[in-house]
């Protein structure tokens, strides 16, 4: 009797153990605005990480956690901060060793939605997945590296655990870490700016913002809609890679820097306008302080290069070359695509 007694608890603990369970994490499906729901394709969800509660409840506590640093002083939100819309508000960012680096830190929202799957400016990483993984051994970033990340979670009183819960295993690895911060980053997303409000009738728009969405959408005057897309593109950017004629020469060349296509060279990749108000320092290098500055490079401050995007069209004259009310107007309508909402989610809070 003692003999098949021992042999049922041991039966029953292998049952019970990480994959054998028959545990399924509880399924989360990213909430989709109506904004995007009837002008846009479905998110971008890969098939073997989908949104589960358990697997978004430990991306955040791993996102705000400086345990991914080599010394434990610095966190993703560290260069990703809420207050900035998931941005920073330094020109470059400054890693855990004191270094500047030489990119500015990308807002984070709406990632569900780059069909493209190229992510950074540069376009290096071809998942979100892969996107969190290269910070953390970044010199200039968090400084560390995966082995030593790991172990830290194995051993720390509560990340097993939660392991166990969002992937079934209390065996932590960089795979499974990565997941889980791209699970909760899926989530940010931002939809309820005064301009979606106006979209789905719920508000109106002064009369100096209609006209400098006139302004923006016509090809003779702004011409953003190319690269930042229209009103039936709530993304507010085509997630593709241009030469948007900051530089004649270039120090950084960019997406040119992972094809090794000299053709590719000074392209970057084309950020969101959405949540303007929250984002500056802009472009890619955070070389321009203030929306009015940016304003200004597309008027007026064009640089010609042999990468130059054709859709600088007015390159000869040094940009669109947009009046003092004109550039008014304009400012006055992107800074209708911020969402203040955004920035006080509680669900987005550390």
């Amino acid at each position: 009797m003692k003999k098949g007694l021992i042999l049922i608890v041991v039966l029953l603990y292998f049952s019970c153990s990480d994959d054998d369970s028959g545990y399924q994490p509880t399924p989360s499906p990213l909430e989709i605005p109506e904004i995007f729901s009837t002008n846009i394709i479905p998110p971008v969800i890969p098939s073997d990480n989908p949104q589960t509660v358990e697997g978004i409840a430990l991306g955040k506590k791993l996102f705000f956690d400086k345990i991914l640093s080599t010394d434990g002083t610095q966190s993703c939100a560290s260069c990703h901060s809420l207050q900035n819309a998931f941005a920073e508000n330094l020109p470059t960012s400054v890693g855990v060793t004191g270094i500047s680096g030489t990119r500015n830190a990308m807002p984070l929202f709406n990632l569900a939605w780059n069909y493209g799957e190229r992510f950074n400016w540069d376009g290096s990483a071809l998942s979100l997945e892969r996107q969190a993984e290269e910070p953390v051994e970044n010199p200039i970033e968090l400084h560390s590296d995966w082995d030593s990340v790991i172990n830290r979670l194995q051993n720390h009183p509560e990340y097993p655990e939660l392991f166990q819960l969002a992937f079934n295993t209390s065996t932590i690895t960089k795979e499974l870490t990565t997941k889980a911060i791209a699970q909760f980053e899926r989530t940010l997303i931002s939809a309820n700016s005064k301009f979606d409000r106006y979209t789905l009738g719920l508000t109106s728009l002064t009369e100096q913002e209609l006209i400098g969405l006139d302004i923006f959408l016509r090809e003779d005057k702004g011409d953003c809609f190319h690269c930042h897309g229209n009103p039936n593109n709530p993304l507010w950017t085509n997630n593709d890679f241009h030469n948007n004629g900051l530089d004649a020469t270039f120090t950084d060349l960019g997406l040119g820097a992972v094809t090794g296509d000299s053709n590719d060279n000074g392209k970057f990749r084309t950020p969101s306008l959405r949540n303007l108000a929250y984002t500056a320092p802009y472009m890619h290098d955070g070389r321009f302080a203030t929306l009015d500055e940016v304003i200004n490079h597309y008027s007026e401050g064009l640089q010609n290069s042999p990468t130059i995007d054709p859709l600088m069209k007015q390159i000869a004259q040094g940009g669109v070359q947009l009046t003092t009310q004109e550039k008014a107007d304009l400012k006055a309508f992107l800074l209708t695509l911020s969402d203040p909402s955004f920035l006080n989610n509680p669900d987005f809070q550390n």
